[in-house]
């Protein structure tokens, strides 16, 4: 695979924001390889293939309401696009509003899909979601 370019970066992120913010693990799903690995955070096991990562992203995107995302600084180094990101979410079950700042590395196949994504987020707690009721305890 030639040497991706900053925007082959910012295209990919646009897509993930896309998938993240309509909470749709379809689009999400769209951008990773079958067999591809994700690790959301440092002390999480890492997921593998398919079915495992969806799972992820469905329990995700069910879970969230009011999401918003957005890539800080984006670079590529070869095959792999990294990114300082920020964002927020209400947690459906709660109406809390919740803070997010992390790292994405996202190592690409040939096919410039994702085959390894590691995540380092920090997240907090800023308030409740007024304009959201919440669905039952957390």
């Amino acid at each position: 695979m030639p040497a991706l370019t900053p925007g082959d970066g910012q295209d990919l992120l646009a897509k993930f924001k896309q998938g993240r913010e309509a909470r749709d693990p379809d689009t999400l799903m769209g951008l990773f390889e079958d067999n591809a690995t994700l690790r959301p955070d440092p002390f999480a096991d890492e997921l593998s293939g398919a079915n495992a990562i969806r799972a992820h992203w469905n329990d995700v995107c069910a879970g969230q309401v009011h999401v918003e995302f957005d890539a800080e600084r984006i670079w590529v180094a070869g095959s792999t696009v990294l990114a300082s990101w920020h964002g927020a979410y209400t947690r459906r079950r709660s109406a809390e509003r919740v803070r997010v700042r992390g790292f994405v590395t996202l190592e690409l196949s040939d096919d410039r899909l994702v085959r390894r994504m590691r995540q380092w987020p920090s997240e907090r707690v800023v308030g409740t979601d007024s304009t959201f009721r919440a669905e039952g305890g957390d």
